[in-house]
């Protein structure tokens, strides 16, 4: 037996079926919008975790780091950890026995290369912001000219206001569409680039350690 929440979420469910329905074609095309747009913005918060992107082991572990301390430690936590700074920083000490130039045009390859992993699925939030209020319009254009057409067959008053209105929905689910994903593509933008500075003061300070190592030794 149905209890009175059930009926309600129920009769919600049918009511937003109802709504998609009725919008016909531009409304399904939003309704994929939003949920890759909704699936993007979740996976790229998940992956921009400052934690998850540049570990405080390893920002520690290169502080710790000096010019005359063996590199194994700081190798050994770059391996226990998969992140776009460990990456860039094994990188970095693969070529450390190359010339300081060389070494440093290699790791810059690896770090361009984390960078826009980090910004995989941002093109699409971007793409979205446009499309969708496009794809609104069409739509509430499209119910108009569906209504204006009939409007000599069903000349009832109500029923025209209940088309328009209906026609109009695309409009405010296109908008409601474009604005998160708007916000969260710049929002996003901004933390990476917080992110890439980050990962570049650490890495420009372990270079300057390490040449600073070699340039002892070769002394």
């Amino acid at each position: 037996m149905h209890t009175p929440a059930s009926l309600i979420m129920t009769s919600e469910l049918f009511s937003a079926f109802d709504f998609i329905l009725h919008g016909g074609f531009f409304m399904g095309m939003l309704l994929i919008l939003s949920i890759v747009s909704l699936t993007i913005i979740i996976q790229r918060a998940l992956a921009l975790r400052i934690a998850d992107v540049i570990p405080p082991t390893v920002e520690q572990a290169v502080d710790s780091f000096h010019s005359d301390t063996s590199l194994e430690p700081l190798q050994k936590i770059l391996h226990a950890h998969s992140s776009p700074l460990s990456r860039i920083l094994k990188s970095l000490l693969k070529h450390a026995t190359w010339p300081r130039i060389e070494a440093l045009d290699a790791t810059q390859v690896v770090a361009r290369h984390e960078i826009a992993r980090l910004e995989s699925g941002l093109v699409l939030l971007e793409i979205t912001t446009g499309i969708a209020p496009l794809l609104g319009l069409l739509g509430t254009l499209s119910g108009l000219v569906g209504i204006f057409a009939n409007i000599g067959d069903k000349g009832d008053p109500q029923m025209v206001a209940l088309g328009i209105s209906e026609a109009l929905n695309s409009t405010i689910v296109g908008l409601a569409v474009a604005v998160p994903s708007l916000i969260a593509y710049h929002y996003f933008c901004r933390r990476i680039e917080v992110i890439a500075i980050d990962m570049e003061a650490v890495t420009a300070e372990l270079i300057t350690k390490l040449y600073l190592t070699n340039n002892t030794q070769t002394k």
